[in-house]
């Protein structure tokens, strides 16, 4: 039953509110880059990936991160995760997303919840350029629900240097995950990530003129429209709700086969109650669930353990248990 029935974390007074744990680690937390080594990969379709790493020379174990929707391998969350796994002995690769590394992309695609072959790209690379023992794939937001779903998708390939993941703050069912987002009370980060995603379409149009039309980016409100508008035909999807079905990774977390660990705090005002695969975790004995009363969306702040926030200290213990566990 790897539905964890009592989580460890403790909420600091006065951080109750679930807008308080998403905001203050945006705008407060400082966290030092430590992934400073940048690589370059070229992709089949003639764009790249950028990849930033920290390198620890004596170990043979690596942690893979994916970041969230219009965020980077620099944010905040990325670098407080690669920091408390690269004290521990683990190499970091912090990946940075199409268009997300500071440099606009090639090609009129970008990212998107459901572009595994992104994933499986960063690992082709990773399997035939470096040996690493241990493998742990770790993931935020969108980047988890990427993450969720490669693992599903490919469970029966996966190789076994994948030894463990965690993805944190996951709406692994978009549909519901975008319609709670147009609640009023969640206007500001809408608008938030709708600002920057238009910023990107705008640049596209000028890149690639005649091949992206105007659909009223401007009036834009939801992600309805503007994946409906824009990310579901560039990636090849009929319509937001073609998106959506395609690329949640809900429908496929009973495949996982390695032991993976989501953390989704109840308090989160991204997920609805659909985003809590309860059922999942209880049927699948590698699919750990844990719901933290509070939390927020990327939260989890945590006071007095040396900037160490609770999510960090949870995946690290994690991961170590099942590498011990093989060794």
């Amino acid at each position: 039953m790897p539905l964890v029935p009592e989580s460890t974390y403790r909420t600091p007074l006065f951080f109750r509110s679930a807008h308080m744990q998403t905001i203050y680690p945006t705008l407060f937390r400082k966290v030092d880059i430590i992934t400073q080594r940048r690589e370059r990969i070229e992709t089949d379709d003639k764009d790249f990936l950028d990849l930033d790493w920290f390198d620890c020379a004596k170990s043979g174990k690596l942690l893979i991160l994916l970041h969230g929707l219009e965020g980077s391998a620099k944010k905040t969350y990325m670098q407080g995760m690669a920091r408390v796994f690269a004290a521990a002995g683990w190499n970091v690769l912090s990946a940075n997303f199409r268009g997300c590394s500071g440099e606009q992309n090639r090609q009129i695609r970008t990212y998107h919840s459901g572009a595994t072959e992104e994933l499986a790209r960063i690992l082709d690379h990773v399997f035939k350029n470096y040996h690493f023992n241990s493998i742990t794939l770790g993931g935020f937001s969108l980047g988890g629900n990427l993450l969720l779903k490669y693992l599903g998708d490919c469970a029966g390939n996966l190789n076994t240097k994948i030894q463990a993941a965690f993805a944190i703050s996951v709406p692994c069912d978009l549909a519901s995950s975008s319609i709670k987002l147009e609640e009023f009370k969640n206007q500001v980060y809408m608008e938030r990530f709708l600002r920057t995603l238009r910023q990107k379409i705008r640049r596209k149009m000028e890149l690639f003129p005649g091949q992206l039309e105007d659909h009223g980016l401007d009036k834009m409100k939801t992600f309805r429209e503007f994946d409906g508008a824009y990310t579901a035909p560039i990636h090849g999807y009929k319509d937001a709700e073609d998106y959506w079905t395609q690329c949640s990774s809900k429908p496929v977390l009973p495949n996982i086969r390695i032991p993976t660990l989501l953390i989704n705090a109840a308090n989160d005002p991204f997920l609805p109650k659909e985003c809590y695969p309860i059922r999942q975790a209880q049927r699948n004995e590698h699919f750990f669930l844990e719901i933290p009363f509070h939390g927020g969306h990327g939260g989890f702040v945590t006071f007095g353990q040396k900037g160490i926030y609770w999510s960090e200290k949870r995946a690290l213990e994690f991961a170590e248990n099942q590498f011990d566990a093989l060794v």
